[in-house]
């Protein structure tokens, strides 16, 4: 199996990366610095199109949208998130994700293959406590767009799944989170390999509960 990982230089992406090498599959993983096998900064249309010529021919049986930022956290309502921070969070958050699934479209098609998107449970609409209102707003943009990503994609018997990894201890979880890396990469693979048609358009945390939108 192929599978290509955005974000995969650290955290849950490099979780991922290193459970599904060392399960004997191909591997792409991506990230802007290049650490991670494809230098790619999702909000570049111009590297998305290197990437894609890369990967030419190439079936991809698993992509998995993982690659986002956290820029918000602490900002105070007065006089916090500014203008800036919405525009660079939705570039990586949403947009990344779309320019991604939309470049590598043919190996997708090519292999009958899936889409994970990583979103979060601060998506949520019903679970919605306050604060990190750009990083919250960018998350639940990528559910809706997985979500009729999901509908579009269904006819090309392509499954789309979105899902929340947990609070995982990582420069962006903090140390105080709940999961390791390992406990999030382990429950995510389960949930994506349960993917199929049946359940495409699902929004499911990384031990398989469904998450209320």
């Amino acid at each position: 199996m192929h599978v290509v990982i955005t974000g995969a230089n650290r955290g849950i992406g490099l979780g991922l990366a290193r459970r599904y090498s060392e399960a004997g599959h191909t591997v792409t993983g991506t990230s802007r610095d290049g650490s991670a096998g494809v230098r790619l900064d999702v909000t570049d249309p111009a590297q998305q199109a290197d990437m894609a010529r890369q990967l030419s021919g190439q079936p991809v049986d698993l992509l998995i949208c993982n690659a986002g930022v956290y820029l918000d956290k602490g900002q105070g309502l007065e006089t916090g998130f500014p203008a800036e921070m919405w525009a660079e969070t939705f570039a990586a958050n949403v947009t990344g994700a779309f320019l991604t699934i939309q470049s590598l479209l043919p190996n997708i098609r090519q292999a009958h293959g899936r889409i994970a998107i990583i979103s979060s449970q601060m998506a949520s609409q019903t679970l919605a406590p306050g604060g990190s209102y750009i990083y919250r707003a960018s998350k639940a943009a990528v559910l809706n767009l997985g979500r009729n990503l999901a509908r579009d994609l269904e006819p090309d018997g392509i499954p789309v799944g979105i899902y929340h990894p947990g609070w995982v201890r990582t420069d962006m979880g903090g140390g105080a989170a709940d999961i390791t890396t390992d406990d999030a990469a382990s429950g995510l693979i389960t949930r994506f390999d349960e993917l199929d048609l049946e359940n495409t358009g699902c929004f499911l945390t990384w031990d398989g509960r469904t998450h209320p939108f």
